[in-house]
């Protein structure tokens, strides 16, 4: 079940939200102040974020450029603020759209529903979260928006991370899928070579990608 995060103070409309978005097959996450918030995230990993700009302990703004910085989900401010430049701010903070209050609950599941598909359709041909960037159809990969120069064996690699990101990959199972069609062979010592690499070329002390599971695998922590 994908998960939508609810940062919203009006206790009353985030109740309001969560049972519509329960009823349309989504598990809600409720938050009423940002530190709430923030924490929550780091622990359920929402799918989607509805943002309150206006909140007690800070503004959506500032929420949303710091997860966008770093993530490419979705957020959507819900927000009573209806001055246009209150809207361009938000767009340009990375929000995927800007909803003003009052609005109708069926309407805003529909949004939901239609951005979830739109991003489930990229998943399937890349990987995007604002730092990294990853075409499958293009086979290219950009960092910070510059080229990034992976050979490949390390963008089959890659793909076969992502493809299955979130899960474990055995040791086994990624050497299976590396072997090449002309017979040139990858053992578990040029495994860790490409991915030691791949690494290098893609992360940063801020963004890490891949976990080593000692003795088990490698997992695509995004």
């Amino acid at each position: 079940m994908r998960k939508i995060m609810i940062v919203e103070d009006d206790k009353e409309l985030n109740n309001g939200i969560a049972f519509h978005i329960r009823k349309a097959g989504y598990e809600p996450i409720q938050a009423y102040i940002l530190k709430t918030a923030a924490a929550m995230y780091i622990n359920s990993r929402p799918d989607l974020i509805l943002l309150d700009v206006g909140l007690p302990d800070g503004d959506g703004f500032s929420f949303c450029r710091q997860i966008r910085e770093k993530e490419g989900i979705p957020i959507l401010f819900i927000t009573a603020r209806d001055l246009e430049e209150d809207a361009l701010k938000g767009y340009e903070s990375g929000a995927e759209d800007y909803i003003i209050k009052p609005f109708s609950l069926r309407v805003l599941t529909k949004k939901i529903d239609v951005i979830l598909k739109r991003n489930q359709k990229r998943e399937t041909e890349g990987f995007y979260d604002g730092f990294l960037s990853v075409d499958f159809r293009q086979m290219k990969v950009t960092k910070q928006e510059e080229d990034c120069m992976v050979t490949p064996t390390e963008f089959k690699l890659l793909r076969i991370l992502i493809e299955n990101r979130g899960q474990l990959l055995t040791y086994s199972l990624l050497l299976d899928r590396l072997w090449d069609s002309n017979g040139q062979f990858v053992d578990k010592h040029a495994l860790a070579v490409n991915i030691n690499r791949l690494r290098k070329k893609i992360e940063d002390e801020e963004h890490k990608y891949i976990s080593n599971v000692y003795g088990m695998g490698y997992q695509w922590l995004k």
